[in-house]
């Protein structure tokens, strides 16, 4: 363990603030480097333990790197723990070198003897089966390992794991530091003993990458209670989080408004359930679809790192996406899909991903972009996590174990004569055999709503929708968001307007050419499309949930980021992608192989993922999560790896680099 200037000195940050002749000083914590890896060690510690005859230990400034197994039933002799260290091998926050506190213990049996290992065995609960002091072999060491047993001064419980300690007994669990290279993050956080959070004052060497802190995963303990105990999260940044400001993917926002007082609801629940914020992530601005680069003015797209890397992120939950299938210490990322800003990312960087049935969890404190359409959901790697954020965020959600046995395939491939063709239709053929499916339709919504249409309603679904989407997004957001944001913003600034990013302002410019009736009109068609299609194309069921699947495919394509493209127009327009937007059921992203390519980055050839998503009848959202974990568990589905591919990968940019 060392310190310099140039490997993150460790020193304590200190905030001043003056009362009148008085000078408060504040400890924010400091980073330092054990082996090669950096750390920060906050301020306040954990806890206090006792340390009455440890002898010296080595350290910076004090601290020293040690590691505490908490005493069980099972664990309570000395040769127990040789199998307990080598578990924690498997955390990317503890390592050997927590092993490597070099201790001196006036003792009889080990008196002017120095030992490689410090750990720390509390025995607060089970009194030990060994001498106070012993030794063994422990994994990572080199030598023989040095046991104490020593207990808590206070009554909160110590988790096994890595820890920093002083010499007078205050116990530090240190945060993990990364690089966010991808450009995923607006802020990196840290939690604080009472659930809330403020931002990390720590910083990684690199450009314009912002450093984000971890926990070790030994600290947690998933329960009923706490299902999502230890997961580290990403909240995009359109979430309020108390004492964190909101950018909305906007700069002149983030610099006009306070930190928020409250957690926005989705946030909270995910708090309540044990997740870890770690940090808020990019959006597109106000949640509006933009392509990267050139539409992105006020803060950069991030970098999506399948193929050639190069590609587009999608958006609007651009940084969830990038973030879930670039850093394999982030476990989950919470995204916000109105028109398609979750289903897009998952899709084009190979991730499971739901936009969820319509009004599932309220969104106070989420910035709207169409209350009509707005839904809270997640982009996960692992279907398990992502079963378990959506028992916590969706209360009362039913979980059906019982799957539809009817298949509608909806413009999906009939042959396999392209790459990304033959992985959809194989995965279509394994789901019917697993469903033991008794009929697969394609489903043709045109002539569905031509032989059953409502009376009075238009002709074709285009005649019904093709300005609804626009209609919503654009009248409410200039409603909810724009308006009182510029009032605001030009009564403190003599009448100035902030900056804006050119597909919002095109988007809003759109809805202001419309009378209010619009609104009406739209929110009207919507109902109609909705009512029709959950009562003619996807119907509940009481034994399944819903009667059937739909089962659609956005392929494989290339999007490069550094292509010129016209300028940013209206969405207008209904396609499949729509449906469950009007149709409030639900709808989910699963990765099912991958299709090469020849890239105009790289000269050579790459891969990209495929996806396909499936849909249900509204309120099956549960039934959707049981069965993606079940696919996963027959093999039919993969657990999608971070990296260049879904099979995982180097990304091409981290190559030759040291250190992230």
């Amino acid at each position: 363990m060392h310190s310099s200037f140039s490997s993150l000195v460790l020193g304590l940050l200190l905030s001043l603030v003056s009362y009148g002749a008085a000078l408060t000083l504040t400890s924010n914590g400091g980073t330092l480097m054990l082996g090669d890896i950096a750390y920060y060690v906050p301020g306040t510690p954990y806890t206090t333990v006792s340390v009455q005859g440890l002898g010296r230990l080595q350290s910076v400034n004090g601290l020293s790197p040690v590691t505490v197994i908490g005493a069980t039933a099972n664990n309570a002799t000395l040769g127990s723990l040789g199998s307990i260290v080598a578990d924690f091998a498997t955390d990317d926050v503890w390592n050997p070198d927590f092993l490597q506190g070099r201790g001196h213990f006036p003792s009889p049996s080990v008196t002017s003897k120095y030992w490689k290992t410090r750990l720390f065995y509390l025995s607060s609960n089970y009194p030990m089966r060994c001498p106070p002091l012993g030794s063994t072999s422990l994994p990572g060491s080199n030598q023989t390992s040095v046991v104490v047993s020593v207990a808590s001064n206070g009554s909160l419980p110590i988790p096994s794991g890595p820890y920093f300690l002083l010499a007078n007994g205050a116990l530090y669990q240190p945060l993990r530091l990364y690089s966010d290279f991808a450009g995923a993050f607006t802020q990196p956080l840290k939690s604080t003993r009472n659930e809330s959070y403020s931002a990390l004052p720590a910083a990684l060497p690199g450009i314009q990458s912002p450093t984000i802190g971890v926990p070790s995963r030994l600290y947690y303990t998933r329960t009923a209670s706490k299902p999502l105990a230890g997961v580290r999260t990403g909240i995009k940044d359109i979430y309020d989080i108390a004492g964190i400001k909101t950018s909305d993917g906007n700069r002149a926002w983030y610099g006009f408004y306070p930190p928020a007082t409250a957690n926005s609801v989705p946030v909270q629940r995910l708090i309540d359930a044990g997740a870890i914020l770690v940090g808020k992530m990019k959006t597109s601005q106000f949640a509006n679809g933009e392509r990267a680069t050139v539409d992105w003015v006020d803060y950069h797209s991030p970098f999506n790192p399948r193929g050639d890397g190069y590609q587009d992120p999608s958006s609007s939950s651009s940084g969830a996406g990038a973030g879930t299938a670039t850093y394999s210490w982030l476990d989950l990322t919470l995204g916000s899909d109105t028109g398609g800003s979750i289903r897009g990312p998952s899709q084009v960087q190979g991730l499971f991903g739901n936009r969820p049935s319509y009004g599932l969890v309220e969104l106070t404190g989420v910035m709207p972009l169409a209350p009509e359409l707005d839904t809270a959901g997640f982009l996960c790697r692992d279907p398990t996590v992502w079963k378990a954020a959506g028992l916590a965020l969706y209360a009362d959600l039913p979980f059906y174990n019982t799957y539809p046995q009817m298949i509608q395939t909806l413009n999906f491939p009939t042959n396999a004569s392209a790459e990304a063709d033959s992985a959809a239709l194989s995965f279509l053929s394994k789901l019917q055999t697993f469903l033991n499916a008794t009929a697969t339709t394609a489903l043709n919504l045109t002539t569905s709503w031509a032989a059953s249409k409502p009376a009075g309603a238009p002709a074709t679904l285009a005649g019904l929708l093709n300005t609804t989407y626009p209609t919503l997004v654009t009248k409410q957001q200039s409603r909810l968001v724009r308006d009182p944001f510029y009032a605001a913003y030009a009564a403190v600034h003599d009448g100035r307007l902030p900056f804006i990013d050119p597909v919002p302002l095109v988007r809003w410019a759109y809805g202001d050419t419309l009378p209010e009736s619009a609104l009406t009109e739209a929110q009207t068609n919507k109902t109609i499309f909705k009512d029709w299609f959950n009562s003619n194309v996807l119907l509940n069921d009481s034994t399944t949930c819903s009667q059937s699947l739909i089962v659609y495919t956005a392929g494989s394509n290339t999007d490069y980021r550094n292509e010129y493209n016209q300028p940013p127009t209206v969405p207008f327009g209904f396609s499949t992608s729509r449906i469950s937007v009007f149709a409030e059921v639900p709808d989910v992203v699963v990765p099912v192989g991958q299709a090469s390519y020849v890239s105009m980055v790289t000269n050579h050839t790459e891969v990209l993922p495929v996806t396909v998503d499936l849909m249900a009848a509204k309120g099956c959202d549960g039934m959707l999560f049981n069965l993606i974990e079940d696919l996963t568990a027959a093999g039919i589905l993969e657990v999608p790896q971070t990296g260049q591919t879904i099979a995982g990968g180097e990304i091409l940019l981290k190559r030759g680099m040291i250190g992230l």
